[in-house]
């Protein structure tokens, strides 16, 4: 054990040495690497923030029936006897002017709403109902559409399910870019390799004179290709630390708009963990590859 931890170790160092003996060669793969991974980081990040927003959101779906203006009081005892039945869990009842009033302060509308002649809100019902399937949602809501003195019915799920078709389809998409750009690490991981399995190829050879195995050879580029392919994980993460710098701002400037309080968050630890253990998964796979097609290669030729 002590033997393998000696060579282990002898390894690592001589993959160190010759990062270190060519600093920009290893400062641009690491660039190169780091912004091919920066993309699919950078859009997953976006999309589990606005996941956890969306995880913010009720889960109980709920159905708003606005009734007429001219509605009768019979319709509208009408109306409140359907909503006793058992399919509804919970009703609230919303007095038009109560709308009006949490409309203006919500919305900041406090001066036009005061030139008014007229409330323009119609009274409306907030109805959760028992079930959560989207058929029987859809039901429930033509059913109570149908009662006299209602003017319309809308269910409040419906923008919140396009929003998680809509990161459903995000995450397929990122997941696809993400294997295509692990496909470029690789390469690029595989490709400064190679040129230095070549740059070495008389030092490979004299060492398999002497005995050395394919095992012994390889050793020194997979931690090479490992090292590299951490460097390129903490340089997407510059990466992205900078992106999320310059867009902070105008992203809580354009949230703010809209009355929300949407913002940019930073990846968690086990998320930056993930990140740097991929890349260096990918510069190790990279590594492998190309020195084991390096190795078949001088072999072939002498």
């Amino acid at each position: 054990m002590i033997g393998w931890l000696r060579h282990q170790k002898r390894a690592v160092t001589a993959a160190v040495q010759r990062l270190r003996v060519h600093p920009v060669a290893t400062l641009l793969t690491a660039l190169a690497m780091g912004v091919a991974i920066s993309l699919p980081s950078g859009l997953f990040l976006g999309l589990a923030t606005l996941d956890r927003l969306a995880g913010d959101l009720p889960a109980q779906p709920e159905i708003s029936i606005f009734l007429d203006a001219d509605a009768s009081a019979e319709q509208k005892q009408v109306i409140a006897a359907r909503l006793r039945q058992t399919d509804i869990a919970q009703a609230r009842f919303v007095p038009k002017d109560e709308a009006l009033a949490t409309l203006s302060a919500a919305q900041d509308l406090a001066d036009i709403t005061a030139g008014l002649t007229q409330n323009p809100l119609p009274d409306a019902w907030v109805v959760q109902p028992q079930t959560t399937s989207r058929e029987s949602l859809s039901r429930v809501a033509a059913d109570l559409g149908k009662l006299p003195g209602v003017a319309e019915t809308h269910l409040d799920s419906q923008w919140a399910d396009r929003l998680q078709a809509a990161l459903a389809f995000g995450r397929v998409a990122v997941g696809l870019l993400a294997g295509l750009f692990a496909i470029a690490l690789v390469a690029i991981s595989g490709n400064a390799i190679r040129a230095q399995v070549l740059a070495r190829r008389d030092e490979i050879l004299v060492s398999r004179l002497i005995g050395a195995t394919d095992r012994h050879i390889r050793r020194p580029f997979l931690y090479v290709g490992a090292l590299q392919g951490l460097l390129g994980g903490l340089a997407a993460g510059g990466v992205l630390a900078v992106a999320g710098a310059i867009l902070r701002t105008p992203v809580e400037r354009l949230a703010g708009l809209y009355g929300s309080a949407f913002h940019l968050l930073p990846p968690s630890p086990v998320e930056i963990v993930a990140v740097l253990g991929l890349t260096t998964l990918f510069g190790w796979l990279g590594a492998w590859l190309s020195v084991t097609r390096a190795l078949h290669q001088v072999e072939a030729a002498h």
